[in-house]
């Protein structure tokens, strides 16, 4: 086991898609520096994503411009397809995440697809960062479903 944990702080990213009213850029921005002298040092700063979908993270590209150049940072944004990889690398990303899913019911609900074809999707959005330079983080969504148990 390793000796060290690395904390990959996603708030600006998930925790902030799924509110109601969008928060602003420059109040996006000021929520990772926030997150910066609590001393989270990788963060998930939003997401390249169909402003259709998830209006909450129109401007991820001046959100990690906004930050990008703090050298005790590292700034990570999600990255479904190749179109979102085509607008991260234009704003500058150096590290691009993706994900799937343990669960066919979430993928579905939440991206549309299998998690086979959420596969397929991601696969050239990764050679494509490969070939850039540029650096992946792949993750596993929603592993855990807990369970209300009452009685007793």
């Amino acid at each position: 086991m390793s000796e060290n944990v690395r904390i990959v702080e996603v708030g600006p990213r998930d925790g902030l898609q799924n509110e109601k009213t969008p928060v602003s850029v420059a109040d996006r921005i000021a929520f990772i520096e926030v997150l910066i002298a609590a001393g989270l040092h990788t963060i998930e700063a939003g997401a390249f994503v169909s402003p259709k979908a998830i209006p909450q993270m129109i401007g991820s590209d001046q959100v990690l411009r906004g930050v990008i150049d703090r050298a005790d940072c590292e700034f990570h944004v999600l990255v479904p397809n190749e179109k979102g990889y085509e607008a991260s690398h234009a704003a500058g990303a150096k590290v691009i995440a993706v994900f799937a899913s343990a669960s066919e019911g979430f993928s579905r609900a939440n991206i549309n697809c299998s998690v086979a074809e959420s596969i397929e999707r991601f696969k050239p959005v990764v050679a494509r960062a490969k070939a850039d330079g540029i650096k992946v983080r792949g993750y596993v969504s929603c592993v855990t479903v807990v369970k209300e148990v009452r009685g007793k």
